[in-house]
């Protein structure tokens, strides 16, 4: 077993040599590392940000099979997104959870939109062909009074029925951060965040073996492998330019806009689909903030050509006008600017298709190319499919190296956190029914681990921010245990304050850097830096969509 303490990793990564190099630790990247870690291969990953910073702390956090792929004649796609939204529920049961989704059949004088309901009904009837069926629930025709107990703001002179159909929701960062977790610690993976690619060098031969870094104490690092993938996502084409590749472009970005409001505003306990004027889709999903914190409501997505800068997409007045436009046509309370509390906005790294189409009709399919200098790239995809896609490029890796096992282990493999789980464990953490509701639904049995710490120092027990459920214990636990190094990493991935409560969380930061400071050796001078650097963010953040600050209200 090897620890997950990034000072040592740092040195391993300068010590050693490698079969594998990772590049880029989102889901996809970190879900590489573990298929080759588990399949017997040295791997080593980095990151030059922090696990999940870029699109996949930024998703809409669901593990769904994509209805509307169907209407596209994805089925194979839609197949297999569904057969791995099962494997996730499987194997992360802490992290993945079966979520119901409505959608309401509006219409007029009582009389619901023949061709709308009869389309639908068939587009789940395939959806659950197709591998809905395997959550053990299959969709069903509700009632308008039913409709309305699971969504009661919908509009009732225009709802007259709706269905009822399943998938699941995850918290990405979350989930990324366990299998970064897993491959470290379980199958000897050496990871590192906060350390970001400058070059790449080469055999006498011209062939890629390894990468130069720099970053929180690896600046000028080279670290050596038999093999580098690219699994970057929206910068694979910087690294395919580093790589001698040209210009050519290999990922089209579509932005993503997501916004969250309080529950009061927008009441719902199952999520529901919604139609643009546009004919796009948008989510309205339930976000509990702990078992007895605020309840969240978040709505998205947009799905939109991309051309800015890829570190820092933002939330535009024109974003914030879509979507609450958008639920506005099918609510009988109007949602306003005021009422939002966050947003978040991320790029999905499509593969560049026909010019002409939209973003929204490009395949989520994913692909594996290997550039002449041996670089292994994987594109495209989804979070749901992070793991198929991982497996594909570790099929490749292990063709080229010759070593390591050709089977897949992953299909079956838990991350940390999920074996072992059960409702039992709750009473077992010594803290609060709500506190170790929290905790399990987040930690699942490594729970046990940041309620220790509420026990030795009970002001670790309270709440980050007032009325959300998340705990001073975290921070520590961060710091210590997932190589959280910045205010930024607990308050956007760590936690999901930045997502659910952004000037809340800006006003927790001194607190949260000073509980870094303690763990992470800072001066007087670090910890105000952090806390301020981090207070600018959520500025630039909150000002970009032109919104006025919004306090959360507490419970």
């Amino acid at each position: 077993m090897t620890s997950f303490e990034r000072a040592a990793a740092v040195e391993r990564l300068g010590r050693d040599r490698f079969d594998v190099l990772v590049m880029g630790g989102g889901a996809t990247g970190c879900g590489v590392a573990l298929d080759a870690a588990a399949r017997g291969l040295s791997v080593a990953l980095v990151e030059k940000d922090d696990f999940a910073s870029g699109t996949s702390s930024k998703s809409s956090k669901l593990i769904h099979g994509g209805l509307r792929y169907l209407q596209q004649g994805e089925f194979a796609l839609v197949y297999e997104n569904l057969r791995e939204r099962q494997t996730l529920l499987r194997n992360a049961p802490h992290l993945v959870r079966v979520m119901p989704f409505l959608i309401p059949v509006f219409g007029r004088g009582g009389v619901a939109d023949t061709a709308f309901a009869r389309a639908i009904s068939s587009a789940l009837w395939l959806y659950d062909l197709t591998g809905g069926w395997r959550v053990g629930r299959l969709h069903k025709r509700i009632s308008r009074d039913e409709a309305l107990r699971h969504l009661p703001t919908l509009r009732t002179d225009a709802l007259v029925d709706a269905f009822l159909y399943y998938d699941a929701q995850t918290d990405d960062a979350r989930l990324t951060l366990a299998l970064a977790r897993t491959a470290a610690i379980d199958h000897g993976a050496c990871v590192v965040n906060h350390a970001r690619v400058t070059g790449l060098t080469r055999t006498a031969g011209g062939r890629v073996d390894g990468a130069v870094l720099a970053g929180d104490g690896c600046d000028g690092l080279a670290v050596r492998a038999g093999c580098v993938v690219n699994a970057t996502g929206v910068w694979a084409d910087d690294l395919h330019a580093l790589d001698g590749a040209g210009p050519a472009r290999t990922i089209r970005p579509a932005k993503g806009v997501h916004l969250t409001v309080p529950a009061a505003a927008l009441p719902c306990e199952v999520a529901a689909v919604v139609t643009a004027e546009d004919k796009r889709s948008i989510f309205i999903v339930p976000w509990r903030a702990g078992e007895d914190g605020v309840p969240l409501t978040y709505l998205g997505t947009t799905d939109t050509d991309y051309d800015g800068p890829l570190d820092d997409p933002q939330c535009t007045p024109e974003d914030v006008a879509y979507v609450l436009a958008t639920v506005n046509r099918w609510v009988s309370r109007p949602l306003a600017p005021d009422d939002v509390v966050g947003t978040w906005a991320g790029l999905r790294p499509l593969l560049v298709g026909n010019v002409s189409e939209k973003t929204k009709d490009l395949s989520r399919r994913h692909k594996v190319t290997t550039s002449a200098s041996g670089v292994v790239s994987i594109g495209g995809g989804k979070l749901t499919t992070y793991r198929k896609m991982a497996e594909d490029a570790v099929d490749e890796v292990v063709a080229r190296l010759g070593r390591g096992s050709r089977r897949c282990p992953t299909r079956r493999l838990p991350l940390r956190g999920g074996p072992g789980l059960d409702e039992a464990a709750r009473s077992r953490l010594g803290v609060s029914a709500e506190a170790a509701a929290h905790l399990i639904g987040r930690y699942g049995t490594e729970a046990r681990v940041v309620a220790a710490l509420v026990g030795t120092d009970p002001d670790l027990g309270r709440p980050i921010v007032p009325g959300l459920a998340d705990l001073r214990a975290e921070v520590v636990h961060a710091a210590r245990h997932e190589m959280a190094t910045t205010v930024d990493d607990v308050l956007a991935r760590r936690t999901r304050l930045r997502l659910q409560a952004r000037d809340a969380s800006a006003a927790a930061a001194a607190d949260v850097a000073g509980l870094l400071a303690a763990e992470l050796g800072w001066d007087a001078a670090e910890t105000t830096r952090q806390a301020e650097a981090y207070r600018a963010s959520v500025e630039v953040e909150r000002t970009a969509p032109g919104l006025p600050a919004t306090a959360l209200p507490v419970s």
